[in-house]
């Protein structure tokens, strides 16, 4: 079967825009069209929101020194804040990434970027709430992980001490604090200060021939056809929130979608 693409932009450094007509063409697209197994996807409600976390979000100020201190706070915070809080005689988080994705998944801003290893899990978290208006476009992300870890890594080796922070991190952390994470087969990226993920490939990989950042487009309107097609797969609120909470919002979307 062949898509019904409605426009792909010519590659520009390591990133291509494909804009689709509806779900099926999204759908066609993943199993026929796009060798996706080397990258992480992610999925946004609005294409026109940057790549950027929750705590690059909530902070307005760009003086590299004063984010730093403000990170460091806030974590430290945390920190204290969470003792007594994760159960008897719980696992210790080992470093500062693991102590960040402890607190994303309990709904702390932070510097970390949530992904999945699965395009259809990205659809949907993409296509789950119910857009804001004037939003025209729901977006999907794939990025490239192995090529940009490896260019991480010669930015580290070539940098000076001042630039280690140059790099993008992945943290796939072994903590069993967060079994949503193993649901949602999901990982995290870890930006520069200040740079969100689009623009620091875009510097990065410049007049690069391969995709390293896939954006693809699809219609907001697809929104209910999209959930739909998604619970048929068995992903859902239901399989990705292994609680009650993710029990309580699979029920509320049957009262919000025909023929859930």
């Amino acid at each position: 079967m062949n898509t019904s693409v409605t426009k792909t932009l010519p590659l520009k450094n390591g990133i291509k825009v494909t804009r689709l007509e509806d779900w099926t063409d999204f759908s066609d697209f993943i199993t026929e069209r796009l060798d996706y197994r080397g990258y992480i996807w992610r999925g946004q409600q609005d294409i026109t929101w940057p790549l950027e976390s929750s705590f690059e979000r909530a902070i307005s100020s760009t003086d590299s020194e004063q984010i730093a201190a403000t990170r460091r706070a806030h974590l430290k915070r945390f920190q204290y804040a969470s003792r007594g809080r994760r159960g008897s005689n719980p696992f210790p988080p080992q470093n500062e990434n693991e102590w960040w994705a402890l607190g994303q998944h309990h709904g702390l801003r932070t510097p970390l970027l949530d992904w999945t290893r699965s395009p259809y899990v990205a659809a949907y978290f993409a296509f789950y709430k119910e857009s804001k208006p004037n939003v025209a476009e729901r977006a999907i992300f794939g990025l490239a992980q192995q090529s940009v870890h490896i260019r991480s890594r010669r930015i580290v080796k070539a940098a000076k001490d001042s630039l280690l922070s140059q790099q993008i991190e992945f943290v796939d952390p072994l903590l069993d604090d967060n079994p949503r994470l193993v649901s949602q087969g999901g990982l995290f990226t870890r930006s520069p200060d200040g740079v969100d993920i689009e623009t620091w490939v875009k510097v990065n990989f410049e007049d690069h021939k391969r995709v390293i950042l896939h954006k693809i487009a699809i219609p907001d309107t697809e929104r209910m056809t999209s959930l739909r097609a998604l619970n048929r797969m068995n992903i859902n609120h239901l399989t990705l929130f292994p609680d009650l909470y993710g029990a309580s919002s699979y029920t509320n979307l049957d009262l919000d979608i025909e023929n859930y």
